[in-house]
């Protein structure tokens, strides 16, 4: 049996892995990886991390796509310049990971170049060659262009599908509203669009919006309702200002804009040719109004193709709700907290999400409990390693809770109060009151800023409080870059397959919740098997009988049929 790393081991491949996924916001799974020089057990640990994670380790005849240095500058130095012999766009990320000092040498590549903060670009090396040094924090600096520029870089897919509606013509004459998190996937999404011919409207909720990013969308001529400033009651009057503009399509997150459509400007929706929607929380109160009879417009379930769930949900939010928890909680005062590498924690729901959250916790070192009401989903969380039990018990030993349902209340009052000392409780994507906070302070609860987006919740009469992150919010929008860019790159480009069916289609369309068509996953997945250098086989269709002959229906298992 293995031995387990020790935890401080454990705990700098963590951040060192952190660090990487926080400065550039690309993906760790289904990256090529190789590890070069340092003290060989941290080496295992780091490999074993990243593979927990889905990267693999390269093998010596293809080429690598994040380079991890350990040890000696000028063995490093050697192991880029064989990796330099790449096919043009395939990006090598040059990682110095030197746990006691420096493992690479800047200078051995020549002059470098920042490309967004805390990446530099080595141009006289290639143009495809980019460092990151875990013992150097970024910059503080929104540097919004460059985080674009960097964006779209890493966003073949989208731009591909992009091209092809620009090539088509489209889009020209459509006004799309686009009302998602506004950061720098969203944007290039949003210029994408307006290169592809439509004229493209924003908007944003107040705690979902990157100011410097909205600058940039403003500089680039597009209009812009969004302030991160932005009291409830502005929010409301810039997300009419935006349906005002009578956009023909609208593409959502949480379906709130289409709903505010249909409760404020009704009269809008006969115009429109429909919506798409890209979240779970988002498609259930839709589908409820389609049931009703209530939907006026046609919205195509984004969320539900495979290349969106499969990988955004699982994948995208799995790192990236862990990643941004964990960072905050390194922020913390000491002993306001008992997360450390190797502890217990507690995943409340074994959906896709959830099933991401606790993939990565157990990558990390963590010994994870699944809370799971569905017994099927229960079940799966059973046969994947994990501990299986009520929510209630789950928290009780727990030194970090993440809640993976998106439903509202899963960590209620008696949730919480049932929680470990000083755990620390966090909400992977999720909807309002995901963590009944309302209903804690309507108990008599008293809450206590500890920390960046931190408060202790004590309870009357208890001796030791709980530490909820983000008010209970969307941790990985509001406290970090949101999802790894290639997984958006994914999701935003059925997001322009949804806006192909609704361009063509859209009038032929039911006024309700619609699938995706089949063949937009097929070619979003193909189309990023290139992007990440690998190759599928061609789709096998089953041969058609004649027209005149029916297949046979008696079985031949026990010698020809009589």
């Amino acid at each position: 049996m293995p031995l387990r790393p020790d935890p401080d081991t454990l705990a700098w491949a963590s951040r060192a892995v952190r660090h990487v996924a926080r400065t550039t916001n690309l993906l760790l799974a289904a990256r090529r990886f190789r590890i070069v020089g340092g003290d060989p057990r941290d080496a295992a640990v780091l490999d074993g991390l990243l593979t927990g994670l889905g990267a693999r380790a390269a093998t010596a005849d293809e080429p690598t796509d994040q380079l991890w240095c350990l040890g000696d500058p000028d063995a490093s130095t050697a192991a880029v310049e064989h990796e330099t012999d790449r096919p043009r766009g395939a990006t090598l990320l040059v990682v110095d990971a030197g746990r006691y000092q420096p493992a690479v040498d800047e200078d051995a590549f020549g002059p470098v170049a920042p490309v967004r903060p805390g990446v530099l670009g080595v141009p006289m090396t290639s143009d495809d060659v980019f460092l990151v040094s875990t013992g150097r924090e970024p910059e503080d600096d929104p540097a919004a262009a460059a985080r674009l520029r960097w964006a779209r870089r890493a966003m073949p897919v989208s731009r591909a599908v992009a091209a092809e509606l620009r090539d088509q013509g489209l889009l020209r004459g459509t006004r799309v509203g686009v009302a998602m998190v506004l950061e720098p996937k969203t944007a290039v999404l949003s210029l994408l669009l307006r290169e592809a011919g439509a004229e493209v409207v924003v908007y944003a909720h107040a705690d979902e919006t990157d100011d410097a990013v909205a600058e940039v969308l403003r500089d680039a001529g597009l209009t812009v309702h969004a302030d991160s400033t932005a009291t409830l009651t502005e929010q409301k009057a810039l997300a009419l200002a935006m349906l005002d503009t009578r956009p023909h399509l609208l593409l959502d997150d949480g379906a709130h804009v289409i709903r505010l459509a249909h409760q404020e400007r009704p009269d809008l929706l006969p115009t429109m040719l429909g919506a798409a929607e890209e979240t779970t929380s988002g498609l259930r109160p839709l589908r409820v109004m389609a049931a009703r009879g209530e939907l006026g417009i046609p919205v195509v379930a984004v969320n539900d193709a495979r290349t969106k769930t499969f990988f955004d949900n699982r994948y995208g939010t799995g790192q990236s709700t862990v990643f941004a928890t964990l960072d905050l909680v390194d922020a913390l005062p000491s002993g306001t907290h008992r997360v450390r590498p190797g502890g217990p924690a507690a995943v409340a729901g074994f959906g896709h999400v959830g099933e991401g959250v606790a993939l990565v916790l157990r990558a990390l070192g963590f010994r994870v409990t699944v809370a799971e009401t569905d017994p099927v989903r229960a079940l799966q969380a059973r046969f994947a390693g994990y501990a299986v039990a009520p929510l209630v018990e789950a928290v009780r030993d727990a030194a970090l809770v993440m809640s993976a349902t998106g439903v509202a209340d899963t960590i209620s009052v008696d949730v919480l109060r049932a929680c470990a000392p000083e755990a620390v409780v966090a909400v992977a994507g999720g909807v309002d009151q995901e963590v009944a906070i309302d209903q804690a302070l309507a108990a008599g609860a008293d809450r206590t800023p500890v920390g960046r987006k931190a408060e202790r919740f004590t309870f009357v009469g208890a001796d030791h409080g709980v530490l909820v992150l983000d008010d209970g919010g969307c941790i990985n929008i509001t406290a970090a870059e949101g999802n790894p860019i290639e997984i958006m790159d994914l999701s935003f480009a059925v997001q322009l397959g949804a806006v192909r069916m609704l361009l063509e289609r859209g009038d032929e369309l039911d006024r309700a919740v619609v699938p995706i068509d089949p063949a937009v996953d097929e070619a979003t997945a193909r189309a990023a098997l290139a992007a990440f250098g690998s190759s599928v086989e061609p789709p096998v269709r089953p041969a058609e009988h004649p027209a005149d002959r029916e297949p046979t229906v008696r079985t031949t298992r026990f010698g020809d049929p009589a």
